[in-house]
Formats: C-alpha cells, sequence, structure tokens
C-alpha cells in the first residue's frame, strides 16, 4: 500500500514538489554562505518524491547552529513553505481519496519549518539506529 501511495504521489505533485525543492537548493549553493540551506533544500526534495514509509527525525548531534539556522529559516522561507504546505493539504483533503496525499503534505510542514539538525530515516527502522552519528 505505501508503494501504491508513493507512486500515486509522484506522479501528481512529487515530482513537482522536489523539482522546486532542488531548484531552491541549486541557487542557496550558488551562494556560498546559504550552502547548509541548499544541502537542507535538497533534503527536503528527497523526502517530497517518496514520502510515505519515511519519517524526520531530530538528529542528537544537532546543536546551537541548527537552531539559529532553523530561525533565519523560518523568518525567510519555513513560513511560506508550511503554509502552501497547509493550503495544498486541505485542498487535497477535499476528496476521498486525496486524503493520504493531503496526510504527507501535512507531513512536509516540519521539514519545511525546521530542515536543520533533522535527519529523514524510513519508518522500519530499528529505534536504536534511528538517531545516527552523521557528520
Amino acid at each position: 500500500m505505501r508503494t501504491l501511495l508513493n507512486v500515486i504521489w509522484l506522479v501528481l505533485c512529487g515530482v513537482w514538489l522536489a523539482i522546486g525543492y532542488a531548484v531552491a537548493g541549486i541557487v542557496c549553493c550558488l551562494l556560498i554562505v546559504t550552502i547548509p540551506f541548499g544541502l537542507a533544500s535538497f533534503r527536503m526534495a528527497d523526502f517530497a518524491l517518496w514520502p510515505f514509509g519515511r519519517q524526520l527525525v531530530r538528529r542528537a548531534d544537532a546543536g546551537a547552529p541548527s537552531t539559529i539556522g532553523n530561525i533565519i529559516w523560518i523568518v525567510f522561507a519555513g513560513w511560506w513553505l508550511a503554509l502552501a504546505h497547509l493550503t495544498t493539504a486541505v485542498a487535497l483533503a477535499v476528496t476521498i481519496i486525496g486524503i493520504p496525499l493531503a496526510w504527507a503534505n501535512l507531513k512536509l510542514i516540519p521539514v519545511s519549518l525546521v530542515p536543520l539538525g533533522r535527519v529523514i530515516i524510513d519508518s522500519d527502522t530499528p529505534q536504536d539506529a534511528r538517531y545516527p552519528a552523521v557528520s
């Protein structure tokens, strides 16, 4: 069922979301100072392609720089993205078929608000492997 939902998501809106996040990531990587935001945009593009069966968790080693970066992100881009995902989720929830897709859009709100210091994992990952030491 998860694969079917992911394929429907990919065809209807996942590709467009991922392209948008990838373009934003490329623009952010062109400017040296905003490379962390570009990498976060690529992570969001990956999550937007295949959201079902995956979840966003906080990295154990995320500290003050991630928090400061997330505050900057929320002010300039995060709340716009969250509002767009919320609006799309409401529009998708009008139809019965769109309810799971609306749920996936709601899952994208936390990553669009605070992308730094987070990692995307499979839902099937064992509990002891959920917080990898990513350098």
